[in-house]
């Protein structure tokens, strides 16, 4: 349900990830990203516990093995000082732009929310 409600608000296709693969995704074919492994480029983010937010004049983020849609922001998932994966709100296919502060806030509040269900498992 996080990553419906995170597609419905910000506008834009949503995945969650654990520290391996795609758990959850909308606005986008789930059969298309459902178990995809996350990239290199997304697992050197998590490990060193960074964020990313795409602007015009950067480079892109590539969160997903096989699938050519770059992330405009992703934030890693944080509980009990561990990273278990990241919220990243995708490109609409073939349109790249900056997520803006809205988008971007939207990500880094369901992440930490996502973060803080799993402290109290």
């Amino acid at each position: 349900k996080c990553a419906e409600v995170l597609h419905k608000t910000a506008g834009a296709p949503a995945v969650v990830c654990d520290s391996d693969h795609v758990v959850a995704a909308a606005g986008i074919s789930r059969r298309e990203v459902l178990e995809r492994r996350v990239s290199a480029d997304m697992e050197q983010y998590l490990q060193n516990r960074r964020n990313f937010a795409w602007e015009r004049s950067g480079r892109r983020l590539i969160p997903l093995e096989g699938v050519q849609r770059s992330a405009s922001v992703m934030y890693p998932i944080l509980a009990c000082g561990d990273v278990l994966g990241a919220v990243a709100l995708l490109d609409e296919e073939g349109e790249s732009r900056e997520p803006g502060e809205i988008r971007t806030k939207l990500v880094q509040a369901m992440a930490a929310f996502l973060g803080s269900q799993m402290e109290e498992v």
